[in-house]
């Protein structure tokens, strides 16, 4: 009995020093895109409140999203897009739509070569599904906030 009245306290203790969970918020009233990497999700706030979420395609391990802080600083709405990497190949896709440049290259832009949303499929971009991209280009002016995380 007094060995499990031991046990209570030291697990009553235990319960006190250790971390509360902490739960991310977004404060802001201003317009905001998050990108989630580990959830491969895109999230749309506006007035600091959750307007619409979609499930995107961020880069591979070899060639990944970049992490920070941004404003989107450019728009096209159709733009061709090549490159590539020596780990992934090389890729020609006209007609890319909704394209948002966020940091240099990175970009937030429509998908329509694959469906692979909610995994990681790109050469460092964000692809989005279509008409979610077409819907964000018209909702987010230039200077928009983006945090990738």
């Amino acid at each position: 009995m007094k060995r499990l009245l031991i046990v209570n306290c030291l697990l009553l203790i235990a319960s006190f020093s250790l971390p509360s969970p902490v739960s991310a918020q977004i404060y802001t009233t201003e317009k905001l895109i998050t990108v989630d990497l580990s959830k491969q999700l895109l999230t749309v706030f506006e007035g600091g409140k959750k307007l619409l979420a979609t499930r995107v395609s961020t880069g591979l391990p070899k060639t990944p999203t970049v992490k920070g802080s941004f404003r989107i600083y450019s728009k096209v709405p159709l733009q061709t897009m090549s490159g590539g990497s020596p780990f992934y190949g090389r890729y020609y896709l006209p007609n890319v739509p909704a394209v948002m440049y966020f940091f240099e290259g990175y970009s937030i832009h429509g998908t329509y070569w694959h469906k692979k949303f909610g995994r990681p499929a790109s050469h460092g971009c964000v692809n989005v599904p279509t008409a979610f991209a077409k819907w964000l280009y018209e909702w987010a002016p230039i200077g928009t906030r983006v945090e990738v995380f």
